[in-house]
């Protein structure tokens, strides 16, 4: 009946996945047992057994009682389970910080739609196309033949004409696609497709270029700035201003810089500081004890000459942990024309 959510039996029980049966011993478990399961896992690890359980929807108590036979007596009084994506996410919540499980919802959520079809029918038709002309045509067919037909309509008219044809002749010739294959068809699709989808709509391209400028040592990065700047001086500009390079530290209030040096390896600061300009390096020193300070300038004039690979990698040792920080809202980053912005 429309409406209506299914709720899975015990008929259901030998069609479920590992990764469902997971999710329900952690559902059933609790916050408290669950988070510390979460702890052991690997992030894609985490993120399997997470789609299943937002997936998961109503389950039968009988269906808890079968897979946990040894506690069966335990859960035999219960009501049965409840999958979310709410219950997932205040579950998650409790392990990770909140920038990771942000990450992991947002890969799981993908664009809106309960089934892997209702959200490839909500894929921009240029984006869709694209990924699907490197496929198969059958794979394409049976793609095509699932999703809306005015969607479906975008798409083959954005194929290359050849292309498009081939896949139109095999669903004309289309037979009942076994259950084995068309999950295969939609766990590629989750997998290659959807979490790629989400993980570059989450972040600007001059963001992440920025990101990417910001690890090269500062040949490269001078290198391919000059070659930007050449290229496209309007875009070149905005990563500038979005990049975070050692000497912005200066940006950094008293708190935020005494944050950094709480946080920073001693070893690792005195060399970053060597190759520093001396206006950066009396900041960072008036923020230390006379004592600290005393020391930190000795050991530094200890160390002799510094590869500029050395220093390099200190330097960006050290905007991380501004940047992670900044992350966690424990300090503020001044935008370079004065207003604030967090990383």
């Amino acid at each position: 009946m429309a409406g209506t959510t299914a709720v899975r039996t015990r008929d259901d029980y030998r069609s479920l996945s590992g990764g469902e049966k997971a999710a329900m011993l952690l559902l059933a478990l609790g916050e408290e047992y669950s988070s510390r399961m979460f702890q052991m896992m690997e992030d894609e690890e985490i993120k399997e057994v997470s789609q299943a359980m937002a997936n998961l929807g109503k389950v039968n108590a009988e269906v808890v009682e079968k897979l946990m036979i040894e506690f069966a007596e335990a859960f035999s009084s219960g009501s049965g389970l409840v999958g979310s994506y709410s219950n997932t996410e205040r579950l998650l919540a409790k392990i990770l910080d909140p920038s990771r499980v942000n990450s992991i919802m947002e890969e799981i959520r993908g664009p809106a739609g309960r089934t892997m079809w209702d959200k490839l029918g909500n894929v921009n038709e240029v984006v869709l196309a694209n990924y699907l002309k490197n496929e198969y045509p059958q794979t394409v067919a049976v793609v095509l033949s699932k999703i809306r037909t005015d969607h479906a309509a975008k798409v083959l008219g954005i194929l290359p004409e050849q292309f498009a044809m081939e896949v139109i002749a095999r669903m004309l010739k289309m037979e009942p696609v076994q259950k084995e294959v068309l999950s295969d068809i939609e766990r590629t699709l989750r997998t290659e497709f959807m979490n790629n989808l989400a993980r570059t709509q989450r972040r600007d391209s001059h963001e992440m270029i920025a990101d990417i400028f910001n690890g090269f040592d500062r040949n490269t990065e001078q290198r391919f700035m000059a070659a930007m700047e050449e290229l496209d001086r309007e875009a070149s500009e905005k990563i500038k201003a979005l990049m975070f390079t050692f000497e912005d530290m200066n940006r950094l209030d008293p708190a935020g810089i005494q944050a950094v040096l709480r946080n920073a390896d001693k070893e690792k600061l005195g060399v970053a500081l060597k190759g520093a300009s001396e206006g950066l390096r009396e900041l960072f020193f008036s923020n230390m004890s006379e004592r600290a300070s005393k020391i930190l300038r000795e050991d530094m004039e200890s160390m002799g000459p510094i590869k500029i690979k050395d220093v390099d990698e200190a330097q960006q040792y050290l905007i991380q942990i501004a940047k992670n920080l900044a992350d966690k809202g424990e300090i503020n980053i001044s935008e370079k024309g004065g207003e604030e912005m967090v990383y």
